[in-house]
């Protein structure tokens, strides 16, 4: 998978951008505050319709303007596919093929990135917030099936929700609509913690040997999914679904009067253990960071497995936050294989040996120079 051009109209200080690029490495250079992780952004928003750094859509429209446009033709094994997104005060429509699209999740997995930022090094020790938006984005790509459930989960979550704070003030006195509310929660969420499961698995097994190569096999990674449920339930959907309805049978009456949702995987975590002990609380720095790097690097080869080709990857100022050997694994990985893009202030001495023939791009204040002409 490839994008070969991009087109920005009015995205955030870029006025009108068209751009193609190459099938390797791709780099946006330049000082900080020119605009170059805005142009990850966008790839970033024609793959999954949002932004990583805001949830306001309106925040994406170039100052003064009503409207954005992000547009670009990624090439896919079956062929090229022009995909178009376009943003106003009332919302956002999106086009695949040159046909609008009535729901997003039909358009979302079109175009699959994976995005590595200095942020992204909070996935190990960070909220247990940060991680499960991560492996919803991430399996929500790869699976168009985990897309559906996700989202039906957050919608009877959301009702749920709203109708335990409906009994909690008085305003509802009907228990038996909450139990079929409980029911529907309890169908969706057993299937998406074995979803998650199912894909988390699959990432553990691919992040170990990489994990391993970058300490040169002095530490063990595994990725454990804490649910609230008890180890021996995950077995099955059945299994969950048992353990779920006796759990939520216990607390009822305190949810009731809490009025919101108390257990399910919306409050589920992951755990990254490095030589059997927690990384995130007693790991280095440096552990938690080749942590975060092995998990990434095993995302572009699960993507591949899942959905038939590898992602397209971003890279945002990550290099300055890595050392010379983690850069080394790093760029070695992606050479060859996936289509990068690397927003950089500069290019360490790593990567001018290591990169074969990027394309390099000059930003600034919203203006992109193709070194290469």
């Amino acid at each position: 998978m490839q994008l070969l051009s991009l087109k920005l109209n009015n995205f955030r200080n870029y006025a009108d951008v068209d751009v193609t690029f190459s099938s390797g490495v791709n780099i946006f250079l330049g000082p900080n505050a020119q605009g170059k992780t805005n142009l990850l952004e966008a790839i970033y928003v024609l793959a999954l319709t949002r932004s990583h750094r805001t949830r306001l859509d309106k925040d994406l429209i170039g100052w003064g303007g009503k409207e954005a446009i992000v547009s670009g033709v990624i090439q896919r094994a079956y062929g090229d596919v022009p995909l178009s997104l376009a943003f106003t005060s009332k919302g956002k429509k999106a086009r695949m093929n040159h046909l609008d699209q009535a729901k997003l999740a039909q358009y979302i997995g079109q175009m699959n990135v994976i995005l590595f930022a200095p942020e992204d090094l909070e996935l190990v020790k960070g909220s247990p917030q940060i991680r499960r938006h991560f492996i919803d984005r991430e399996f929500s790509q790869m699976s168009p099936k985990y897309l559906f459930v996700a989202n039906q989960y957050r919608m009877v979550l959301r009702q749920r929700n709203q109708y335990l704070k409906q009994l909690s003030t008085k305003q509802a006195t009907d228990e038996l609509f909450l139990d079929v509310l409980t029911e529907q929660l309890v169908t969706y969420g057993s299937e998406l913690i074995l979803r998650r499961i199912k894909l988390l698995t699959q990432l553990a097994a691919a992040a170990k040997p990489i994990h391993a190569a970058i300490t040169e096999n002095q530490e063990v990674l595994e990725i454990k999914y804490m649910s609230q449920v008890d180890d021996s339930s995950l077995q099955s959907q059945e299994t969950i679904q048992a353990a779920l309805n006796q759990r939520f049978e216990k607390i009822k009456a305190r949810e009731i009067f809490m009025g919101t949702t108390l257990i399910g995987p919306q409050r589920d975590d992951l755990q990254f253990l490095v030589n059997d002990h927690d990384v995130a609380t007693f790991g280095s720095q440096g552990q938690q960071r080749t942590t975060a790097l092995a998990v990434k690097l095993a995302e572009i080869d699960l993507m591949k497995a899942e959905t038939g080709e590898y992602p397209i990857l971003l890279l945002d100022d990550v290099l300055s936050e890595l050392d010379a050997s983690r850069q080394t694994h790093l760029l070695t990985a992606m050479q060859d294989k996936v289509q990068t893009f690397i927003t950089t202030p500069s290019l360490s001495d790593v990567a001018k040996q290591l990169i074969k023939e990027p394309k390099i791009f000059n930003v600034k204040a919203g203006q992109l120079i193709d070194d290469n002409q």
